[in-house]
């Protein structure tokens, strides 16, 4: 829900790519992890435009074609009702969040937390998270040193305080290593 007067936080969860079709469906590269539970009808979704009002939209229909996510919008009933909304950003307010298990996290949650040894040595802070395939990596900014990368494993990530905004891992053999 669009809230007048009151600035909430949203998170993308996906981008408009292209129409789909001649019936108002849209081709979504999908940035969420609950892309069945995001794209349930019924659900509101935010699109956001440059310089311009952002859009409530509720989803009329949802399917999976190749890497996309098709949606269509209720009151959108043909091409020429999305055409404009290709390339812009879907979004979901902060409120609207599923609730995860242990161990898991939202990257919003990670990024920007401050990343220590088990000696609690600072390493640097969290500035990005890739997701190349198995598992998570997370990308930690060094203050003048070159970045380096810390995959998300049990044997490397001890313990994530969201309290206390840190990170702590277990700093196995040549993970931090200085390459000039």
């Amino acid at each position: 829900m669009l809230k007048e007067g009151l600035i909430l936080k949203y998170l993308n969860v996906g981008k408009i790519v292209n129409t789909q079709g001649l019936r108002g469906e849209v081709r979504v590269i999908s940035q969420t992890d609950f892309p069945e539970k995001r794209y349930q009808v019924g659900n509101q979704l935010v699109l956001f435009q440059e310089n311009k009002k952002p859009i409530l939209l509720t989803i009329k229909s949802h399917r999976k074609h190749k890497s996309f996510d098709i949606l269509s919008f209720e009151d959108h009933p043909n091409i020429n009702d999305v055409e404009k909304y290709r390339n812009r950003i879907l979004k979901v307010s902060i409120e609207d969040l599923q609730p995860l298990s242990k161990n898991e996290f939202y990257y919003h949650e990670i990024i920007g937390l401050t990343v220590m040894t088990t000696d609690r040595s600072e390493i640097g802070e969290v500035k990005e998270i890739l997701s190349p395939g198995a598992n998570d990596v997370w990308i930690i900014g060094r203050s003048g040193k070159k970045d380096v990368l810390i995959p998300y494993i049990e044997s490397v990530v001890k313990e994530v305080d969201l309290t206390n905004k840190e990170i702590l891992i277990e700093c196995m053999e040549g993970l931090l290593d200085d390459e000039d």
